[in-house]
């Protein structure tokens, strides 16, 4: 028996939503950027404390100046993961006000923050100032890497587990 839950994907435009999913679902990474117009949504199937949990990711375009996120697309998300791009530290900034207002949205649903793009750290702009910030808020932070595939996995098998124990 499947339980189908509505996961999205938000942050601030090109943070690596679409690359973490694609990484996910298909075990690929491409260096060639696409951007995510509206929504995109692929589904996979997780195997977490004797349950099959059936993902339906929805990859929400991201946020910039232009273009604030759908907030109907949150409708029935069970959760959500907040993607920073580590290398532009507005995105963390820019990921604070997100989830602000996805919170007011949909209320209190299990979200992780992810810090994408470890395999760059020698570009990163988030200090250690940041993610202590991030940790005294309680959330949940994991480092990721679309690229090499570093947490991918961790992220989605994390946050299903608090879907579950929610």
């Amino acid at each position: 028996m499947y339980d189908t839950k509505k996961i999205c994907m938000v942050g601030a435009f090109a943070t690596g939503k679409t690359s973490l999913v694609t990484r996910y679902v298909h075990s690929i990474f491409s260096e060639k950027y696409q951007t995510t117009v509206g929504v995109k949504i692929d589904k996979k199937t997780v195997d977490i404390q004797d349950h099959k949990l059936n993902f339906i990711l929805w990859d929400i375009h991201g946020e910039d100046e232009f273009q604030k996120i759908r907030m109907s697309y949150l409708r029935g998300s069970a959760g959500y993961l907040l993607v920073v791009d580590s290398t532009r530290r507005n995105t963390l900034e820019k990921a604070f006000d997100i989830q602000t207002r996805v919170e007011a949205a949909i209320g209190k649903v299990p979200f992780i923050l992810v810090l994408n793009k470890e395999d760059m750290t020698d570009e990163w702009e988030i200090e250690k100032t940041d993610i202590d910030a991030v940790v005294n808020k309680g959330w949940t932070m994991i480092k990721t890497s679309a690229k090499n595939g570093l947490g991918v996995e961790e992220v989605f098998q994390t946050l299903a587990k608090q879907i579950l124990d929610k």
